[in-house]
């Protein structure tokens, strides 16, 4: 009784977390669809992001709030790839699943898991590319290609440039690692477009002066 009580408590976590990884798999990619989303005070929101998606998802289950968590930590992290680590962990727990209906131990599972990790990082390492923080075109073609499947991607060639403009105003790319994205601030104006859109290198004031300054030219000797 207790083993099956175990087996159901595994089942019912895999089955949580692929009922998530499922909800954002369709808005994958550069031809993924759009998620229009109600929230509770009416307004809606259109998006393919999985960090703003599953932000909106009231979750209560505790291992799919661990895969809402994994998204944050993605978006945080590298800023992009948010909905591709929700569905890789929904595609190994459904390899879980049918191993477990094998009957494979868990811990076997688990080890086997570490030891892919290990090659996977291996294979990752020789495809990369090296890329210099000062080469300026490069990091325009990777943000390009980040936003390939955005709603906004239409209007790549316009952002991508501000972006990269914007990180590299704020770090030393000699030494830096990363960004904190807290340096950068995004105003936003009613009434314009995409691309009225350009990068101040100073302070910008959301909205004008409350009040106007009164100068007074007349001076009285004492």
């Amino acid at each position: 009784r207790g083993l099956k009580k175990e087996k159901d408590v595994r089942i019912s976590n895999i089955m949580a977390a692929k009922a998530i990884a499922d909800t954002i798999r369709t808005s994958l990619g550069p031809r993924g669809m759009d998620k229009m989303i109600q929230k509770g005070e009416g307004d809606v929101l259109i998006t393919n992001d999985g960090a703003t998606i599953l932000s909106q998802m009231e979750v209560a289950h505790p291992t799919a709030k661990m895969l809402v968590e994994l998204s944050k930590s993605q978006d945080i992290e590298a800023g992009d790839g948010t909905t591709s680590v929700c569905v890789i962990a929904g595609a190994l727990l459904d390899a879980c699943y049918q191993l477990l209906a094998k009957g494979m131990h868990p811990t076997s599972i688990a080890e086997a898991f570490v030891t892919a990790e290990k090659e996977a990082e291996k294979i990752l390492e020789q495809m990369s590319i090296p890329v210099q923080l000062d080469d300026r075109t490069t990091l325009i073609d990777a943000v390009t290609t980040c936003l390939s499947s955005k709603v906004v991607s239409q209007n790549a060639e316009t952002l991508a440039p501000l972006a990269v403009d914007a990180v590299l105003s704020v770090i030393d790319p000699k030494i830096a690692t990363s960004v904190d994205l807290n340096d950068i601030k995004v105003v936003k104006q009613v009434g314009g477009t995409v691309d009225d859109t350009e990068l101040v290198h100073g302070i910008v004031f959301a909205q004008g002066a409350k009040k106007s300054c009164r100068w007074s030219n007349s001076y009285s000797k004492s």
